[in-house]
């Protein structure tokens, strides 16, 4: 009977230390899963600490990129700008030394033409502004334009022929030289010569100047063949 109730005791006890025991694993297995949830939370918690992290080192770096590519395309244009701006003043300086000395060039060959056609005696060649025509003038002016045209002269000799008459007598058919007794406006010495072409010698301007021209085709072969023997010796 105590034999009995002894294996009772041992197996009541060795069930009760079974429940306690699986009681313990339950409790322990909680333990452990809240434990390794927590681990987890934790480790989730970080690895997105760390991602977000890294996404900003990243948009630093490429604001930071964009930011120099800005900077450098920025200082190559300004480089661009004053370099073209240097390349165009140069061009600018070299082309007006060019035209200068084209022009340098022109001068010195007229001047040479112009020193050996008076050498020689031939009439110098008018380099000045021609006009394009009579109509640019008027009174009697005008009328000497037509006439010179009309006697077989071109129109680039009417500059010579304005200057000429204007040194005379400014195209004034009453000009008179008290000292000579020149008269008209091609000053004709005596007045009277002018008689060859028409009676009305002392009022009409157009008489005056048909009798010039043929006094300077005569003399001169052209207005501005006269001119030039004026501009040396101041006469013609």
């Amino acid at each position: 009977m105590n034999r009995l109730w002894s294996r009772l005791g041992v197996r009541t006890a060795s069930v009760g230390l079974l429940v306690a025991g699986l009681g313990g694993g339950v409790y322990l297995g909680q333990d452990r899963d809240d434990q390794q949830q927590s681990n987890a939370s934790a480790l989730v918690l970080q690895a997105n600490a760390e991602e977000i992290a890294l996404l900003k080192e990243r948009q630093n770096e490429h604001a930071a990129a964009r930011a120099f590519r800005r900077s450098a395309e920025d200082a190559a244009a300004a480089k661009a700008a004053t370099e073209a701006k240097a390349a165009a003043s140069k061009a600018h300086t070299l082309e007006a030394k060019a035209i200068a000395a084209d022009a340098a060039e022109a001068a010195a060959k007229k001047a040479a033409e112009q020193k050996k056609a008076a050498e020689s005696g031939a009439a110098v060649p008018y380099t000045g502004e021609i006009p394009t025509s009579c109509s640019e003038y008027s009174g009697s002016r005008g009328v000497g334009c037509a006439l010179m045209l009309d006697a077989g002269f071109k129109i680039d000799q009417f500059p010579c022929l304005d200057k000429l008459w204007k040194r005379e007598s400014g195209w004034n058919y009453k000009a008179t030289n008290t000292g000579s007794g020149a008269y008209g406006i091609p000053q004709a010495l005596p007045g009277s010569k002018m008689a060859s072409v028409a009676s009305d010698w002392k009022t009409n301007p157009a008489t005056q100047i048909k009798w010039g021209l043929q006094y300077i085709e005569g003399r001169y072969d052209s207005p501005c063949g006269a001119w030039s023997h004026s501009e040396s010796t101041g006469w013609y």
